[in-house]
């Protein structure tokens, strides 16, 4: 099990604020399962417009914080790091559901797993959860891909 803190998780990450939404791996077993830490904070920019009369976040960013969780994990699985010269996509997002919502202050953990990887896409059930609530889960599948620099 391997504890990563956000130096090496921008090694695993290409996103940049305000897109980065993993702070720090709790644990990792490569090809098994990752468990990541997003802190809420109302300084998020997200929630000047979702919503200020309640800041709620936006369940679509709770899915993009499962799916970086998931990156790292393959990443790590696969011992490489992100690079310029390829992109981690999304190939489907099936039975998403949102439970609870999560406002500022609000510790997310990322708990995915693998499923199963076939021909280079990844399938992981993910879980987002505060406290030991399930405030959403969903099955991601991923997929790296090389950019071609002449498109």
């Amino acid at each position: 099990m391997t504890n990563i803190e956000i130096r090496e998780v921008l090694e695993y990450l290409p996103h940049r604020y305000p897109f980065l939404l993993i702070d720090r791996v709790l644990q990792c077993e490569p090809g098994k399962r990752v468990l990541a830490l997003k802190n809420v904070t109302i300084n998020e920019p997200f929630f000047q417009g979702h919503f200020p009369y309640y800041p709620v976040m936006p369940g679509v960013l709770i899915v993009e914080a499962m799916a970086q969780a998931a990156a790292i994990l393959t990443f790590h699985s696969e011992k490489a790091k992100a690079d310029e010269r390829s992109v981690y996509y999304f190939v489907g997002i099936d039975n998403a559901r949102f439970k609870k919502p999560v406002v500022p202050g609000d510790s997310l953990r990322l708990d995915v797993s693998i499923n199963r990887v076939l021909r280079g896409i990844w399938k992981f059930d993910a879980k987002a959860l505060v406290d030991e609530a399930v405030v959403a889960e969903s099955q991601l599948m991923c997929t790296v891909r090389k950019i071609d620099e002449n498109a």
